[in-house]
Formats: C-alpha cells, structure tokens, sequence
C-alpha cells in the first residue's frame, strides 16, 4: 500500500482499469433527487478501478441516451431510492433499448425500487425482461451482488 503524504492514511491499490477504459456511467432516475447513493456508488466502483461519469440526480431520459450515446460506457448504473425506480426504470430502459446503438450495453438498476421495499419476484422479472442485465436490491447481499456483477465486467474486459 502507498501512503498519502499530507495525511499519511493508507491508500489502497488501484485494480487495473477495464473494459478498454471505457467509463462506467451512473445516474439517477428521472424522479429522484438524492445524491448520496450516486456518490457511494461512484466510490464504490473508483474503488474497483473503474472511471466513472456519475450524471447526478434527476436525469432526463434524453440526457442520459445522449450521454450512453456519446461516451459508449463499459457499464449504465441506475439507482433509485426515492421508491419509484420500478416505474421510472422501465421507461427508461424501454427508450434506451429501442436505440439499436444501445441494446448491447450493459445497464443495471438498483436501490429502493418500489414504495413498500422488497420489490415482488414479478416487478424485478418486469425490469429484466425489459432489458436490464441484472437488478439490485437494497440491502446487503445487493452491494455484494453488485460488486461481483461490476468485477465481471473488469474479467469479461481482460479476457
């Protein structure tokens, strides 16, 4: 480990950079104003050695197509927790897929998807179906289904 010399904390290796260096982007829904599960997530993924365009909270539809668009990301990160991911997660993945320059990036979804939590078996198949590659809870073992899901890009990329 290297140190950091104005605050002598431990900082901790970089992995190796993936998928071609392509960045992986993270955005909010539409709807949801909250900017702390975008900061965690982008630290998150820093940490597993990605670079990551986080796009902020709020974001329309349209910016977000452009964005995908324009930086043709490793990865799309979608996260709610303002409970209306579910809805707001289906149109969007509907709008993104129906570009044909988008259907074989990989976009995920997780946080609080639903109003009541612990969104039904058929909402998560919906979101899926739809066109996700894989959906998050918000609990623990939805962290750690994340990190292995983002490691397996960072294999898929070397391999």
């Amino acid at each position: 480990m290297s140190t950091s010399e104005s605050l002598d904390v431990p900082v901790p290796p970089c992995a190796p950079r993936s998928a071609g260096d392509r960045p992986v982007l993270v955005s909010g829904v539409r709807s949801d104003a909250h900017t702390w599960n975008l900061v965690f997530l982008q630290l998150l993924i820093e940490e597993l050695g990605h670079e990551v365009v986080n796009l902020g909270p709020c974001v329309p539809e349209e910016v977000l197509i452009s964005e995908t668009l324009q930086l043709r990301p490793a990865l799309v990160v979608i996260s709610s927790v303002n409970g209306h991911g579910y809805q707001d997660g289906l149109h969007l993945i509907r709008r993104l897929r129906a570009d044909e320059r988008l259907v074989n990036v990989p976009v995920v979804i997780g946080g609080k998807l639903g109003i009541t939590g612990g969104e039904s078996e058929s909402h998560l198949e919906d979101l899926l179906s739809a066109g996700f590659d894989a959906v998050f809870d918000d609990g623990a073992e939805g962290v750690l289904s994340f990190r292995r899901f983002v490691g397996s890009i960072t294999a898929g990329a070397a391999s």
